[in-house]
């Protein structure tokens, strides 16, 4: 396949090598690997890890209590010279970069997703390649995405691309732990991301970084699901962003879903965690999965977590399994009062009414 928008997400054990400070020479392979697409007329976009690493590393190692506080000194001192690094790599190329700081919050909000993929498409127009990491000097707990393998997958679904990489200490998914299973074999192609695949992932091998296999398994999903293919690969390995983009098999492919999110539903997916849940009986799972409906009141059996009118919730079915992920009508304690009833219904009981629906399949995600 001829990718034409590739996002390039590494790891801070990419970044150092497995030590605790950054690997110049490799840093400036991966930009040459990326300038060679980049002359080729792609779409390169960098999720860079490092800038905690960098600030330690700057301060002469100190020994701090782990504590957010700390965290965000380190990025704060960190991030800047990291974006030094690369804006001096990538200039040996003639290529500009343009950086970019995130936090969940700028894609929860519709107007702040839409405001960062318009200077994101807006670098990339000008031939810029952005620089992106999450912005851990000010982000609290409540707004980090936490982790940059789910950052990278929330940057494909801004930018709408068609490759995502996530490169790492490991060359791919494994059949078993290959750190202790002599037996262990990589699994060229994944097509379904299930609790056994699930259950294949390890932990960081380096513990330098945030991610290990199995937040790169919920980025994977996130963006096939917005039509991108994503390859975990190791960062290591021979002119691999190239190669991969060339469409060699190398590491773990996970393929993009035939038919990709439309653009509401990339906010919708992308943008902030489920804030409650509703259960559903037989008849609405069917009415969602298979006719393609709306999900009414009359089909909900509970309700639990508190929401907000415009809030994301997941649908879950009889058996409480998530089915799907949408944009919640009513609020909980709305839906918790008209749960069962028929939508003609609905606002002799609460006094007003915001529609007949409780999520409309506009605003629904099936999963």
């Amino acid at each position: 396949m001829a990718y034409q928008r590739i996002v390039v997400k590494l790891g801070t054990s990419v970044l150092t090598g497995g030590t605790p400070k950054l690997d110049h020479p490799h840093m400036v392979e991966l930009v040459r690997q990326c300038a060679e697409l980049y002359r080729q007329r792609k779409d390169m976009i960098i999720c860079t890890s490092g800038a905690i690493a960098v600030g330690r590393h700057r301060l002469g190692f100190p020994d701090l209590p782990n504590t957010v506080a700390n965290k965000q000194m380190l990025a704060a001192v960190g991030q800047s010279r990291l974006m030094q690094m690369w804006e001096r790599y990538f200039e040996i190329y003639d290529i500009h970069v343009g950086q970019m700081l995130l936090t969940r919050a700028d894609v929860t909000n519709r107007k702040r997703y839409l405001n960062a993929r318009d200077t994101l498409l807006t670098l990339l127009e000008n031939r810029i390649v952005p620089v992106i990491n999450e912005n851990d000097a000010v982000a609290t707990e409540e707004i980090k995405v936490g982790d940059n393998d789910n950052l990278s997958a929330l940057v494909s679904t801004l930018a709408e691309a068609d490759l995502l990489l996530l490169l790492t200490d490991q060359p791919g998914l494994f059949t078993a732990d290959p750190r202790t299973n002599p037996d262990a074999e990589l699994i060229p192609e994944v097509h379904k991301i299930d609790e056994t695949v699930r259950a294949l992932a390890g932990g960081s091998v380096s513990g330098l970084g945030v991610g290990g296999m199995a937040t790169k398994l919920q980025a994977a999903d996130v963006a096939r699901r917005a039509g991108a293919d994503v390859v975990i690969a190791a960062g290591s390995a021979p002119n691999v962003i190239a190669r991969i983009a060339g469409g060699e098999s190398v590491g773990t492919r996970f393929p993009a879903l035939e038919n990709p999110l439309e653009n509401r539903k990339r906010w919708i997916f992308a943008g902030r965690k489920p804030q409650g849940c509703v259960q559903v009986d037989v008849g609405a799972a069917r009415a969602l999965l298979e006719n393609g409906r709306s999900l009414l009141p009359a089909g909900i059996t509970a309700v639990s977590g508190t929401f907000n009118r415009g809030d994301s919730i997941c649908i879950e079915g009889p058996d409480g399994k998530e089915l799907a992920r949408g944009i919640a009508r009513y609020a909980s304690n709305d839906l918790q009062q008209i749960a069962g009833m028929h939508s003609d219904q609905v606002e002799a009981k609460l006094g007003y009414g915001y529609g007949p629906v409780a999520v409309h399949r506009n605003d629904l995600i099936l999963l």
